[in-house]
Parts: C-alpha cells; sequence; structure tokens
C-alpha cells in the first residue's frame, strides 16, 4: 500500500469500448486492479473483458451502482474535456488521464473544476499510477518494476518505465510509482506528489524524473530544500536539447532561456539534492 490508490480502490473506465482501453484493461484486471465499470454512451448494459465488466451510459449511473472512487480516461481528445468534467460530478475522488492532445485551455478550465470539487487529476497525457504488487490504474507494464520502498514520480512515462525495469535488475523496488504527465498544464504537480511521499510510511527514498520545460522541477527543488526529510534523488532529461527544439511532450520545450535542464539541475544540487543529467548513474546514486 502507498499513496493515491491502494487494494479497495474500485475504478471505472470511461471509453472501456475502445481498443487502446480493451488493451490496457484486461493487463490492468491481470494485475489485480478492481475495474467494476466502464462508461460509453450508447453503450450501457453491455459487458466487456470477458463479460467481467458492466458498461454504462454514464459516470453518474456507473459510480451509483458500484461504488467506485477512481476512474481512468481513454476517451479521444475531441471528446475528453465533457468526459473529464463528468468524471468530476460523477463523486469519484480521483481522476487519471491518459488522453494526449487536450487543449491546453481546456485543462486550465477542468483543473480549477475539479479543485473545487475536492477532486484529483492526475495527468492529463500520463501514464497513471502503480503500486507494485497491489494495483494499477494506468498503462504501465506489469512487469517493469518490483514492490519496495523508493518512490518514483516522473514527467515522462518512458523514463520511468526503463528507470524501474533497471532498478528491478539491481532488486531496487518502488513503493509507488506517478507519472504526472508531459502536458504543459497538469492536475498534479511534482510537489503534490513529493507531499504524499513524505508522509507515506511505505517509502523511504523518492526518485523524481524530470525534463526541461517549465519550473516544476524549480519548484520542486524549492520544496524539497525547506519541506522534506527524506532523501531526494533528481534526474533530469534533455541536457543537450538546443532552445527553441520541440520533443514528443508539449511541455518539454525551452523557451526564453526559461526550462533549461542545466538551470534544474542547479536548481536540485542547491537544494541540496543528489542530482544528474546522465541517466546511467542513477542506479548508484539510487544505492
Amino acid at each position: 500500500m502507498s499513496i493515491l490508490i491502494n487494494k479497495s480502490t474500485r475504478v471505472i473506465v470511461q471509453g472501456i469500448t475502445g481498443r487502446e482501453a480493451g488493451f490496457h484493461c484486461r493487463d490492468m484486471l491481470n494485475y489485480g486492479t478492481q475495474i467494476v465499470a466502464g462508461v460509453t454512451p450508447g453503450k450501457g448494459g453491455s459487458w466487456v473483458l470477458d463479460e467481467k465488466v458492466p458498461v454504462f451510459d454514464s459516470m453518474k449511473q456507473a459510480v451509483e451502482a458500484t461504488g467506485a472512487n477512481t476512474s481512468i480516461v481513454f476517451v479521444p481528445a475531441h471528446q475528453a474535456t465533457d468526459a473529464l468534467y463528468e468524471a468530476a460530478d460523477s463523486g469519484v475522488e480521483l481522476v487519471v488521464s491518459v488522453t494526449d492532445g487536450i487543449p491546453v485551455q481546456d485543462i486550465v478550465k477542468v483543473n480549477a473544476y475539479m479543485k473545487n470539487k475536492g477532486v484529483r487529476l492526475l495527468g492529463p497525457n500520463c501514464p497513471g499510477v502503480i503500486n507494485p504488487g497491489e494495483q494499477k490504474v494506468g498503462i504501465y507494464p506489469s512487469d517493469c518494476v518490483i514492490p519496495g520502498r523508493i518512490g518514483v514520480v516522473s514527467r515522462s512515462s518512458s523514463i520511468a518505465y526503463m528507470t524501474m525495469a533497471r532498478m528491478k535488475r539491481e532488486g531496487l523496488g518502488v513503493s509507488s510509482c506517478v507519472g504526472i504527465g508531459g502536458d504543459l498544464i497538469c492536475g498534479t504537480t511534482f510537489v503534490d506528489v513529493l507531499e504524499m511521499f513524505e508522509v507515506d510510511p511505505y517509502t523511504d527514498k523518492i526518485l523524481l524524473m524530470g525534463e526541461i520545460g517549465g519550473l516544476e522541477e524549480e519548484r520542486a527543488a524549492k520544496y524539497v530544500a525547506y519541506q522534506m526529510s527524506k532523501p531526494v534523488i533528481a534526474y533530469v532529461a534533455g541536457i543537450s536539447i538546443p532552445e527553441g527544439k520541440h520533443t514528443t511532450h508539449p511541455g518539454a520545450f525551452i523557451d526564453g532561456g526559461i526550462g533549461l535542464a542545466r538551470e534544474k539541475l542547479e536548481a536540485f544540487k542547491t537544494a541540496g539534492i543528489k542530482a544528474t543529467s546522465n541517466w546511467m548513474e542513477l542506479i548508484d546514486l539510487l544505492k
């Protein structure tokens, strides 16, 4: 057990009848996740995943019937904003948005709406959260991580997968891994996750993996310096990417000298955090 989800988490999948959702939902079920319902408007009353999961027309119906407390959104970008609002109004406590390409202005409004409702948004454009050996709500490969006491938080999903696979080979386990997403605006920040790990009795140290763009890493460094007692190790991707270069993540963009990897590394080191831009050094720092 660790942060955001646990064995009692009950999950609704929005867009469950889509191809990508079907693939990842089957993997989540096999991992032990309690997927109690799916939502696809117009397909209520049907069953999916070998007749194991009922489908409802709306989030309200699904929550009332199942008592679910979490939603994961696989709805395409052009419909995802409405799906996020519907999730916020349904009564769930956590909404995980895997969908990428949602307009930034929409996410700003959705994020504010969810905060007023007391609902946590993870993402968008994120891999979700996994508590190894317990549950996962997201798209993490099931075999890339083992249980342990290192908390992991990352902007990049692929870097998280690869790093946890290396950690697994070295016998280093994870309490929870949280992907906050690679978009310009995210519902849950590095600082939010660090706050949770700081009070989590199942986490002894934290690995934070950032990248170029924005000021998330600088804010995290300041928080660690003044608010955290647990050790934090940091990695920053993109040290060689020049200003003005677009990458696969909308948020990983250097503009006007803001968002440089070297500035993020300096912020971490000034805060007393062991930090590197060399991915191959991470395991040694964790040890």
